[in-house]
């Protein structure tokens, strides 16, 4: 059964390509039927993928993602972003698990013809899954301007609760980075956000940056396991869980440092004075 899947979709791809050449008495390449035999080559009336499943079960994944990807662009071409947005997000989802990194491409990809569409929402879908799997495959600075594309597009749609979502998982992304001044960049930038200042994820953001900063393991993990961070995408939240502080200070707080803390954090040398200062109104 696999084998005679096999065949038909092959039959139509030769046609298609067919209908892509170019001869004496042919100028010009027939995108729209290509682009349909690719889709019958692709895909079943019901909707199925019999050449893609045929294709995973003989370990060709890459082949079957290379299909679909040129019947998009033949759909980009014919006229009809939303099928090839749709075909990018179908290869994207079936060579996940195999090859995250250009699942991320395809899902980027997707993304951009949703939103050259104006469908910002679809579009959102796309990074959301492109940001987790960069933050899977730990690759953190890509992740960090991935999750920024996110938080610009939910604050042009004025969807601000979920701003603050995506500045959380920015800021644990640039901690997981080593980079405190990128992460209190991020929640400065956020002020601007209608409603984030004063919000829980701020004052949270607030007291991780603090711990952070003065090295206090038990501060920054008692953050982090907040429902807040808990139970955030389980890509975000296992950076929550995981996040140590510089120099690895797994040393548990005594009565006096917590007895200190009610009078104000401790000052140590010039550094200490300045951002003493610089938070004595507090980050929100």
């Amino acid at each position: 059964m696999a084998a005679q899947k096999i065949n038909e979709a092959l039959e139509h791809i030769a046609k298609a390509e067919k209908y892509l050449k170019t001869g004496f008495l042919k100028w010009k390449p027939d995108y729209d039927s290509a682009a349909t035999e690719y889709g019958k080559a692709g895909t079943a009336p019901d909707g199925s993928l019999p050449l893609t499943v045929s294709l995973q079960e003989m370990q060709r994944l890459p082949e079957a993602v290379q299909l679909i990807e040129k019947a998009s662009m033949m759909y980009l071409e014919n006229g009809t972003p939303d099928t090839a947005a749709i075909a990018l997000e179908r290869a994207g989802k079936l060579i996940e698990n195999v090859s995250p990194e250009k699942a991320v491409q395809l899902y980027q990809q997707a993304a951009s013809v949703f939103e050259n569409e104006e469908r910002l929402r679809q579009a959102l879908e796309m990074l959301g899954k492109a940001s987790r799997l960069l933050v899977r495959g730990r690759r953190l600075d890509e992740a960090a301007l991935s999750l920024q594309k996110e938080k610009s597009i939910y604050k042009e749609i004025e969807n601000y609760p979920t701003c603050y979502k995506k500045t959380t998982a920015q800021v644990l992304v640039h901690l997981h980075r080593n980079d405190y001044v990128a992460a209190e960049r991020c929640v400065r930038e956020s002020y601007s956000i209608p409603g984030f200042n004063g919000s829980e994820d701020c004052a949270a953001l607030e007291q991780l940056l603090e711990g952070y900063d003065q090295q206090d393991q038990d501060q920054v993990s008692e953050v982090c396991n907040l429902p807040l961070f808990k139970y955030m995408d389980n890509d975000y939240a296992k950076l929550g869980l995981t996040l140590v502080v510089p120099g690895g200070g797994i040393k548990k707080k005594s009565p006096n440092t917590a007895q200190d803390k009610t009078r104000g954090p401790a000052t140590v040398g010039s550094h200490a004075d300045e951002e003493e200062d610089e938070y004595s109104g507090g980050l929100c």
